[in-house]
């Protein structure tokens, strides 16, 4: 495999902290997030669409979706000390580019899970923030499994 090395790099990283606050897997974790909500918004829309026309979006997750879900998910403490909304979400994608270059969950079932738990009119912003962040909460509490203990 061409990127072993830093699959291989990742037993050093041996608390929630140091995943965290990896500003290296915060980078590969933010086209993750970026790719899997937009391909899981086109989905959803989709599904909800009453004429039947396919809707494909691409659309950045906002800070505040991240670091909400983080919160809600319990996982602040894997953010560094006194962390600002903008240091959440970056652990948020540290935290998705640690468990998928673990191989502990692949792109198919991040984007399963965000479609299956968006909800609400994702063409208002309010209404899309809300169904957003509940959606990377259950993520969130999904893959927490696969982090350190400590």
């Amino acid at each position: 495999m061409a990127y072993e090395f830093l699959i291989n790099d990742l037993a050093r990283k041996n608390s929630k902290k140091a995943i965290g606050t990896d500003k290296g897997l915060a980078k590969i974790g933010d086209g993750i997030v970026n790719l899997a909500y937009s391909i899981a918004k086109s989905i959803f829309i989709t599904k909800k669409n009453k004429n039947n026309t396919i809707v494909r979006t691409g659309r950045k997750v906002s800070r505040d979706i991240l670091s909400n879900a983080l919160k809600k998910a319990g996982l602040k403490d894997c953010a560094k000390n006194r962390a600002d909304a903008h240091d959440m979400a970056d652990t948020v994608e540290a935290i998705v580019a640690y468990t998928w270059l673990k191989n502990e969950i692949g792109l198919h079932e991040i984007i399963n899970i965000l479609t299956e738990t968006l909800s609400g009119n994702l063409f208002d912003r309010r209404e899309e923030i809300k169904g957003a962040t509940d959606a990377f909460t259950e993520l969130l509490i999904k893959i927490r499994n696969y982090l350190p203990e400590n």
